[in-house]
């Protein structure tokens, strides 16, 4: 309750009377003064009480008369009375009714009642009640009040004394808070300080207000007391201790620092009194050192006293914390003090108070970092920051190395210590019984064991031994608790320095951000002054701070302690990576990584790094600082046992528990602060790199990793404990990974070179072993990319182009990998839903597809593999999209080599397949040329014929997607060349693409026809044959579409180019005979050689050109050089036809006949358009059937357009060209052309061999099946040049034909070609021989007066083969074997047989020469004399001829020749024409009819007769066609012919011939005929000369005397022979004597007498007594002759008549 309310005054007043009454009581009888004055002051009470509204005003200012009742009943020294009095004075003093006079009496008496030493207690609570109440005390009262509390310190009462020290420390802290509430009163208003009158030691108090001037003149006396000097102030202390002098200066500076910071005078006091003070206090600390013996010094070293350090120590802390600003000089020298005290020579109890000093700085970050700031910062100043985070790390280094009170470990450790070790060597058994044992958190390292004990909340310094006030001795410190704090502070500094900095930054970062905002054009940064002063922190800091948790990581065997260090590494790492200080982030990101390996695992990116630090051995006050590696002997439970991944193997190494919880840390500071590694990921990865490896991690799908079988075999040894660990490891590793999408684009550049590098290394290590390698980067830059799919752009290629050279390794599993990496990565990117899309960002499908491309530069065929399968995959499912990517694709594909195994080009093809089916249509038309290119590239690699095969039908389906959608793809690619044009204008280049100028669509036919151009020459004959029948095919079937300037290019750059190739492989092709097509496929015997299958591929070719010629024939010659085209056609085909090989010869000449027959199209208005333009595009109905709907109303072909475009394109072959005079006379100049080829080729093929004999083999010979062919074409050239052939022409023909009949055949040939020998038929060759002369025959024949002149040309070239009938010809010098003789299996030459070939020929000159006898150039020529004298030959060889029926025909032929021609030569008989016929004829007859042949012995005598009556036949021809009219024929002639008669008359016979002969050889009917013929023409009344009539006299007289003759030899030797029959022949030649004469008596019965000569009466007469004596022949056929011969002399017997009559001659 309030002490001014009403009530509060009344109860005052009552209890004020009660007290004074109660006083005067106690006073009646020992002191009556008293008495009076309590009453009197009862009055005094009432009266004020009565006269006064405001009593309590008017009780203060009548407290001196109130209260002197009280002080006099104390002046009593009487208890009772002092406590009653003491009790009423608090009273007032608590209402605040004292005045300032009052309070002096009050105090004085005070003071009396101290010195008699009473009520020492109430005495103090009366002092602290007056004080506190009310602020009236001031100046010497006060100072005497104090002095008052101080002397009771000093009593002999403990609990005086404790309650007195409490009351000091309170009233001390009264005084200032009197102070701060001055201070607040006045605080508007500004004073102005006085002058300062000298520099007295006071200090010009003056200046201050009345409570602060108390408050400096307290504070000086401390000062002044604790030096140890004389108080100006506190006048009356008897004694005073430096403890309670430190213990209340430290608790004034701590409370009320704003004092000292705000008045000057106070600050003053700071710097000169307290600093000095303290520095002089510490002296015997610093200059004392553990163990150095007092005696080796010149003067004895004052010992630390502990209570007077501590408080010290105290002392220094607060003045750091509260007055550093002030007292920059004087801390930088508290500081430094504080960090010698540190040093191992200290006592340990001065060691850990100034450990816990040093906590206490830790947990301020502030403060240390003004530090950092006004000396760190400084030129020439202490570096006070760094040295004191030195100075805790060489503490706890040198807490390891010194051993200190406790012994080490070995000898006395605690159970706990024991225990741990027995748990960490006992593996996961021991320490997993729940728990049954907890092992006692400490550190070991090399044999110390300190335990760690809980000193302090984390973040506050709870000191224990700055506190112990009530020590006097040093207390004895427990072993570790100095290691404790030092680990404790180590903690708390990171801790506190890191979160002050960061939450600066990130105060920072956002006020930039708003200022961004608000003024986005300005680039806002931040003011660099607090920058450099974080560096400067960290850069002052980390080496300590690293030494000393570096080497407690390694020491620790604590999982929690474990844990705080790597925690403290940690944040300093990423604060080190914000603040950019690459050296200290990388020096702490490699303790932890060399914390996670194994120890003294050799990883060079570590150690490097760790040189570099090691080099830097950092120098506390002459103690050097090392940065401790690991030692290997911490007593760590063991989890795992692997192998190290290096490049030889090195046994297994070890894992420990520990190591995996570095591990988790390690991936903790990638998955949090990958933003601030920087180059440090290199370091985080290839230690991530190492521990996967040793843990047996493998990568899987996406490149996450899993626990792998243990590949390197057993020496992978998981405990239960790693394996439950490894799938959150590996999930860590991957959401890693994972989380790289959240870095800055700098920062992911960062992670993925430092994983390129990693590879790199890998790479390295994997080269020269087929060892597994290490795949970890591999499939982590695989996870990276796929992560960071979104902003692909930026990291793709460095990624690819890494991942790339993976795929070039020589290890196998490394390169799969690439592989794998690689196209996964390009699959993703594809498919992934980009923003823009990839449709509409052209740059970013090609950067993806580029490295796919890429891969093709790649030899390995695994790697091609995988290229293609993802190639495969990757049109199954974005094939559709592909768009501007297609070229790459297509370019992927293409990319095979001959070099790479069939699988390779298999899968390459099984996607080209898939592109042909189902994309053409998807794809840009630019692209479709590629395709063709690629498709042409699978036809040429010569590993898997199928499926060159395969591809060239491709290249079908391709031509015919053309022609479907030509009109689309047309425009398309028009637009597209438009664009083209335009940008190559702009460059000022020319267009580059291939055919240019043809249209752009023409172009992509002449793309593919160029393409299976080349596949038409392909080493292997399939693909050739293949090709070749599908070009000729596509270009007849869709070569309509082409612009008429584009077959230009077809004619000259595609066919003629494909022709020039075709002849000149096939001219050099090997001869060396093929054994097997490859495998077990036989060769037939035709095609066992490369000329052999190179002919049928020249046969090919040059038969589709020719069919071209022959279909667009009409287009072709508009091209305006089709004239030329047309000679190199037909060059083509000579040089084809000149060959040595028959297949291509002869089909040379069939493309030859195929280009001769083309004829006009008829104009049929039946048949329709479309029937007419497949006519002519040559299209078998079945190619064009499925491309149309078949219906009734449905039109063939596609599109309206497209048959526009055909008609427009055919128009010119749909209408004959008009027949004008220029075509005519082009027309005729390709025949002309065409005959002179066939000339060229004829002439050549058929001119025989020259030189060397018979034995030489000939090098060609052609074929008949050639020959014939060639001689074929006659009739159909023949009809086109008609007009101009001339007769130099028509002998040109000649030799060629006679040349090719001439030619042999081989023997091996023959069965083939030839009939057997019996039968006359003619071969193929001279049939058409034959057909061509008829041919001509028949057009001279009703061609004009001039062509006839050439009959007798070919009458001429007829009889010259009639002649082959006896004289084969002769083919060179080749010898030839009669058809007959030769045997079939040797390799000779047969001659043909040319008897029929000569019979045919001659029976054409006979019925020529029946139709033209008459003709005049017939006549003059000598045609008749020709043909007899052929006909000599095989008349007069007769039965010498090869074949008997030559003879006869010869004859016959004859025979019919003469029946006509005899008349016309009797006509012309005047003229002379025939002179020169007479003889030949003559000589032709003599020839046959006394052949010097002798008929064969087999001769019949029923042949022999038909002979006979063949040679009667001529007789008689002689005898009707001749001899009557010797009137119009040379006598000479006529002569022979009489000559000729005579001889066949008497027909003498050599004796030598047997009877049998001579019986078939007597010709008696021939005889006889000839008799009768001569006789009968003897005797005509028509004998023009008596010279005629003399021969046949002559000759009758000769015959009558051989009759003669033969009868009387035959009569004699008849005799003599007795009964022997006289030999055959001489009975025949008697008989035939017999007949004659019988013959010669009816001639001359029926001849006029007067014909007859006289002589020749009287011979014949003479006969008779002859024949009579041959009457006695025993010969029954002699006497049938003889009776026929003597019948006719009846007629001689008449009487005789006078002889005059008669007369004589």
């Amino acid at each position: 309750m309030s002490t001014s309310t009403p009530e509060a005054v009344k109860k005052l007043l009552e209890n004020m009377q009660t007290d004074l009454r109660s006083l005067s009581m106690e006073c009646k009888k020992k002191f009556p003064p008293v008495k009076e004055a309590a009453e009197s002051g009862i009055v005094k009470i009432k009266t004020i009480a009565a006269r006064n509204t405001d009593i309590l005003a008017s009780l203060k200012e009548n407290s001196s008369e109130v209260v002197q009742p009280f002080l006099m009943g104390c002046g009593t020294k009487e208890p009772k009375i002092t406590q009653l009095c003491l009790a009423a004075v608090q009273r007032l003093m608590t209402h605040e009714v004292v005045s300032e006079a009052a309070a002096g009496n009050i105090i004085n008496m005070l003071w009396q009642l101290m010195e008699n030493g009473l009520e020492e207690l109430k005495l103090l609570q009366t002092v602290l009640v007056l004080l506190t109440t009310n602020t009236v005390v001031h100046d010497e009262i006060l100072s005497k009040a104090i002095v008052l509390c101080f002397r009771l310190h000093f009593t002999k009462d403990n609990i005086t004394n404790n309650t007195a020290a409490a009351t000091v420390r309170q009233v001390v802290t009264v005084v200032f808070e009197r102070m701060v509430a001055e201070d607040e009163r006045f605080k508007g208003i500004v004073e102005q300080p006085p002058p300062v009158q000298g520099n007295t030691n006071r200090r010009s108090v003056s200046t201050l207000r009345p409570s602060a001037k108390d408050a400096y003149m307290l504070f000086q006396d401390l000062c002044q007391l604790v030096n140890a000097d004389a108080p100006y102030w506190l006048v009356g202390m008897t004694e005073m201790t430096r403890m309670f002098g430190l213990e209340l200066l430290e608790s004034v500076l701590n409370d009320f620092p704003g004092v000292f910071l705000q008045h000057q005078e106070f600050s003053f006091l700071l710097k000169e009194r307290v600093c000095p003070l303290v520095i002089k206090l510490f002296s015997p600390n610093i200059k004392f050192r553990q163990g150095s013996s007092g005696a080796a010094s010149p003067a004895p070293v004052e010992k630390p006293y502990f209570p007077i350090c501590m408080r010290l120590l105290r002392v220094v802390s607060v003045l750091i914390k509260h007055f550093y600003s002030l007292l920059v000089t004087e801390c930088e020298i508290f500081l430094s003090l504080l960090v010698k005290f540190l040093d191992g020579e200290k006592p340990q109890w001065l060691r850990a108070v100034a450990v816990e000093s040093v906590h206490r700085l830790c947990v301020q970050p502030h403060l240390l970092r003004s530090f950092c700031q006004s000396y760190d910062m400084k030129q020439h100043s202490t570096k006070v920051f760094r040295d004191i985070v030195n100075a805790l790390g060489s503490f706890i280094q040198s807490l390891f190395i010194v051993p200190n009170t406790g012994n080490p470990a070995a000898t006395n450790a605690p159970a706990g210590g024991s225990g741990a070790q027995a748990a960490a060597q006992g593996g996961p058994g021991a320490g997993g019984q729940g728990g049954s044992l907890t092992t006692q958190a400490a550190f070991e390292y090399r044999g110390t064991w300190i335990p760690l004990m809980t000193v302090s909340v984390q973040g506050s310094a709870k000191a224990t031994y700055l506190e112990m006030l009530d020590k006097v001795e040093p207390p004895s410190i427990p072993e570790g608790y100095a290691m404790s704090v030092a680990f404790s502070a180590l903690l708390d500094l990171v801790r506190g320095i890191t979160s002050m900095i960061e939450r600066e930054l990130a105060k920072e970062e956002e006020e930039v951000a708003v200022r961004r905002e608000a003024n986005p054009d300005q680039n806002a940064q931040a003011e660099p002054g607090a920058h450099l002063v974080w560096e400067e922190m960290v850069s002052a800091c980390w080496c300590g701070l690293l030494a000393a948790l570096s080497l407690l990581l390694d020491a620790s065997t604590d999982e929690t302690a474990t844990e705080s260090i790597l925690k403290a590494e940690l944040t300093m790492a990423s604060l080190c990576g914000r603040l950019g200080l690459v050296t200290p982030r990388d020096a702490f990101i490699t303790a932890i990584c060399k914390a996670s390996l194994p120890p003294h695992y050799a990883l060079t990116v570590l150690s490097s790094n760790a040189t570099n630090l090691n080099n830097k051995a950092y120098s506390i006050q002459g103690q050097s600082v090392q940065i401790i590696s690991p030692s290997s002997e911490s007593h760590q439970q063991v989890v795992a046992v692997g192998q190290p991944l290096t490049v030889q193997p090195q046994g297994t190494v070890v894992l420990t528990a520990k190591n995996i919880q570095c591990m988790r840390t390690l991936l903790n500071l990638a998955h949090c602060h990958g933003a601030v590694l920087g180059t440090s990921w290199q370091l985080v990865l290839a230690t991530l790199q190492h521990l996967v490896w040793i843990l047996g991690l493998k990568p899987g799908v996406g490149g996450a990793l899993k626990p792998g079988r243990a590949v390197e075999g057993p020496s992978t040894v998981l405990t239960t404990a790693v394996m439950t660990d490894l799938p959150f490891i590996s999930n860590i590793l991957s959401r890693l990974f994972e989380s790289s999408q959240y870095l800055d684009d700098v920062s992911l550049h960062h992670l993925i070179n430092a994983l390129c590098s990693l590879s790199l290394e890998a790479m390295e290590m994997a080269y020269g072993t087929n060892k597994e390698p290490s795949l970890f980067a591999v499939a982590k830059l695989l996870e990276t990319g796929l992560v960071n799919m979104d902003r692909i752009e930026i990291l793709w290629r460095p990624l690819t182009g890494h991942l790339l050279e993976v795929c070039q390794h020589p290890n196998a599993r490394m390169r799969e990998w690439g592989a794998e990496a690689v196209t996964a990565l390009i699959k993703a990117g594809l498919a992934y839903k980009h923003n823009p899309p990839l449709a509409q960002n052209q740059r970013l499908q090609l950067l993806l597809l580029n490295p796919l491309k890429e891969l093709s530069n790649v030899l390995h065929a695994d790697i091609r593999q995988k290229q293609l399968e993802s190639v495969l995959q990757i049109l199954q499912s974005q094939g559709d999209s592909l768009g501007p990517g297609w070229p790459l694709v297509l370019g992927v594909i293409g990319a095979i080599r001959n070099d790479q195994g069939e699988s390779l080009i298999r899968t390459a093809f099984q996607c080209l397949q898939l592109v042909v089916t189902d994309f053409l249509p998807t794809m840009p038309c630019m692209c479709l040329q590629i395709v063709v290119d690629v498709a042409g590239s699978f036809g040429l690699q010569n590993q898997e014929l199928n499926i060159s095969l395969t591809s060239i039908g491709l290249l079908w389906n391709i031509s015919d997607y053309f022609f479907q959608r030509g009109e689309a793809i047309t425009q398309d690619l028009e637009r597209e060349e438009t664009a083209l044009q335009k940008q190559a204008q702009e460059k000022g280049e020319p267009l580059n693409r291939p055919f240019h100028p043809a249209p752009p669509f023409d172009c992509l036919w002449l793309c593919l026809y160029a393409k299976l151009g080349q596949l038409c020459v392909d080493p292997r004959p399939a693909v050739r044959k293949s090709a070749g029948q599908t070009m000729f095919s596509t270009i007849a079937a869709h070569g309509t579409l082409l612009q008429q300037s584009t077959w230009h290019i077809v004619v000259w750059k595609v066919l003629f180019h494909l022709l020039d190739c075709v002849r000149k492989s096939s001219t050099t092709a090997d001869k060396e005979k093929i054994e097997s097509g490859g495998g077990n496929i036989l060769i037939h015997h035709s095609r066992d050689t490369a000329e052999k299958q190179w002919a049928e591929t020249w046969v090919l070719t040059l038969a589709g050109v020719a069919r071209i010629f022959n279909t667009r024939r009409y287009l072709l010659q508009q091209l305006g050089d089709f004239f030329k085209a047309w000679e190199v056609l037909l060059d083509h085909i000579q040089s084809a036809a000149l060959s040595k090989n028959n297949e291509v010869s002869l089909a040379a000449l069939k493309s030859f006949q195929e280009i001769l027959q083309i004829g006009t199209p008829v104009k049929d208005s039946a048949m329709s358009t479309e029937a007419l333009a497949l006519a002519v595009m040559c299209v078998p109905p079945v190619l064009i059937d499925p491309l149309s709907a078949s219906g009734p109303g449905r039109h063939l072909l596609r599109s309206d357009s497209m048959l526009e475009r055909l008609t427009c394109y055919n128009g010119a072959e749909l209408q004959a060209p008009p027949q004008g005079e220029e075509s005519a006379l082009e027309d005729a100049a390709l025949w002309w052309s065409a005959w002179n080829t066939w000339y060229r080729t004829g002439t050549d093929s058929t001119r025989p061999p020259s030189g060397g004999t018979g034995t030489d083999r000939p090098s060609f010979v052609p074929s008949q099946p050639f020959l014939t062919a060639l001689v074929q074409i006659v009739p159909a050239l023949y009809q086109h040049i008609e007009t101009g052939f001339s007769m130099e022409d028509l002998r040109k023909l000649g030799v060629i034909l006679h040349g090719a009949v001439s030619i042999p055949i081989s023997s091996d040939a023959s069965p083939f070609i030839l009939p057997s020998y019996t039968e006359a038929v003619l071969t193929s060759l001279q049939e058409a021989v034959l057909t061509a002369l008829d041919v001509l025959q028949k057009a001279i024949c009703v061609g004009p007066e001039s062509l006839q002149v050439m009959y007798p040309a070919i009458f001429e070239q007829l009889l010259l083969f009639v002649e082959f009938s006896c004289k084969p010809p002769q083919y060179g010098k080749l010898e030839t074997k009669h058809v007959a003789n030769a045997k079939y299996n040797q390799a000779e030459w047969v001659a043909l047989n040319y008897v029929p070939f000569a019979e045919r020929s001659l029976e054409v000159v006979v019925d020529q020469y029946h139709k033209t006898a008459c003709h005049k150039a017939v006549i003059n020529e000598k045609v008749l004399q020709n043909i007899i004298k052929t006909l000599r030959m095989p008349l007069g060889l007769k039965y010498a001829c090869p074949s008997e029926s030559t003879w006869k025909l010869a004859v016959s032929s004859l025979l019919k020749v003469l029946s006509i021609g005899l008349p016309v030569a009797r006509q012309h008989a005047s003229s002379g024409m025939f002179e020169t016929m007479w003889p030949e004829l003559a000589n032709a007859f003599e020839d046959f009819l006394f052949t010097k042949s002798t008929p064969p012995d087999n001769v019949s005598i029923q042949e022999f007769q038909k002979n006979e009556a063949i040679d009667v036949e001529v007789v008689q021809l002689i005898s009707t066609e001749i001899l009557p009219f010797a009137n119009f024929i040379p006598k000479d002639f006529v002569g022979q012919i009489m000559t000729m008669l005579n001889k066949g008359s008497i027909h003498s016979q050599s004796s030598s011939f047997t009877e049998a002969e001579i019986d078939v050889r007597m010709r008696e009917e021939f005889s006889k005929v000839c008799f009768e013929t001569l006789l009968q023409f003897s005797f005509s009344n028509k004998v023009s000369t008596p010279q005629e009539g003399y021969i046949s006299r002559m000759a009758l007289s000769v015959l009558l005397k051989r009759s003669q003759d033969v009868l009387r030899r035959y009569v004699d030797d008849e005799r003599l022979s007795g009964r022997c029959p006289l030999p055959r022949q001489q009975v025949t030649e008697i008989i035939f004597v017999l007949k004659a004469i019988s013959t010669l008596m009816d001639s001359l019965k029926k001849t006029q007498p007067e014909n007859v000569d006289g002589t020749t009466w009287a011979q014949v007469i003479a006969l008779y007594p002859t024949l009579v004596e041959c009457i006695t022949c025993s010969s029954s056929e002699v006497s049938s002759a003889l009776k026929e011969a003597l019948g006719p002399f009846k007629d001689f017997m008449q009487p005789p008549v006078s002889r005059v009559q008669n007369g004589e001659s």
